[in-house]
């Protein structure tokens, strides 16, 4: 006679229940959290894409009203300062950018070393990310002012003339900027790859050199592979906060002279605040975010971020 099958039985409503709730508990915890987030989120960037459908300024408070797609065809076809400040903006990232990376990776192969007084010289390397854009610009103002600057001292050393300024010379200004934000945004590249490279298992450089591979083919085989998810990350991030920079050029040089180094986020903040046109200011806002998503999704899409690395 063949045995009989065991029936299983089916766990008890209590037990079904209890992991339920164990499953939602977790989102429970991190509700309040998230709302309050999508709450300061999602408040100002719909604002934003409501007003950018309105007139709204308030020294002209008979013209605001409903605008519909109207501000949207003034940035397009209308305003000559829009592509200017769009390219500027365009030139300034990636310039920025790859520089910044640039010196990062060479500082943080520096500092990864070790060397007697290796603390403070990390120190001293990442001390610059931690003072604002506000106080950046304002020592190097200090520094490149044409009494009491350093261009004083390359005058009596016979190299350019005496009051010249880079900040009021739309043939200098721009790498007179570049430098200071270098100055203050290579430590953020430093610091990331500094803190992945600490994550890398010294046996691969061992069986490396074992095997007659030198530093150079250690760093393109091994580092820069494992490097890569931190590096775009890193230029991503950096990418966007440098699009939307504006303490710094507004402080340093106004975004002249002659609106030279006038980004479009800075041209966004002189309409709005300035200019007291806060729908127009909403409608360059929008196309600005929507600039920036788009090139956020290619740059992942083509970096192949999170994927495979061989």
């Amino acid at each position: 006679m063949a045995p009989t099958a065991a029936v299983a039985t089916p766990p008890p409503k209590e037990s079904r229940r209890r992991r339920a709730n164990s499953r939602r508990l977790p989102y429970l915890l991190i509700a309040p959290a998230g709302l309050l987030m999508l709450g300061f989120i999602a408040y100002p960037v719909l604002s934003v894409f409501y007003y950018s459908l309105q007139n709204y300024n308030v020294t002209k408070p008979w013209r605001n009203g409903f605008a519909g797609l109207d501000n949207f065809r003034r940035v397009f076809t209308e305003d000559d300062q829009f592509w200017p400040t769009l390219g500027f903006s365009a030139q300034w990232v990636v310039t920025q950018v790859t520089l910044q990376l640039l010196l990062g990776l060479a500082l943080a192969l520096i500092v990864n070393q070790t060397f007697i007084g290796r603390g403070i010289s990390r120190a001293m390397v990442f001390s610059p990310w931690a003072v604002s854009g506000v106080l950046t610009s304002t020592i190097w103002i200090l520094l490149y002012n044409s009494s009491t600057g350093f261009s004083r001292y390359l005058a009596d050393a016979g190299i350019g003339e005496y009051g010249t300024s880079v900040l009021s010379d739309t043939g200098t200004v721009f790498w007179a900027a570049t430098v200071t934000e270098l100055w203050r945004g290579v430590p953020f590249f430093a610091i990331l790859i500094l803190a992945d490279l600490q994550s890398v298992s010294k046996e691969l450089y061992e069986a490396a050199s074992v095997d007659g591979a030198g530093r150079l083919r250690q760093f393109f085989h091994i580092t820069l592979p494992h490097l890569r998810d931190a590096i775009i990350l890193a230029t991503l991030l950096r990418g966007v906060w440098e699009f939307n920079n504006v303490d710094l050029l507004y402080t340093l040089t106004g975004g002249g002279p002659a609106g030279e180094t006038t980004t479009l986020p800075l041209y966004v903040a002189n309409t709005g605040i300035e200019g007291h046109d806060f729908g127009y200011a909403s409608a360059l806002t929008t196309v600005a975010f929507v600039v920036l998503l788009f090139c956020s999704i290619v740059y992942l899409r083509l970096s192949k971020f999170g994927g495979d690395r061989t």
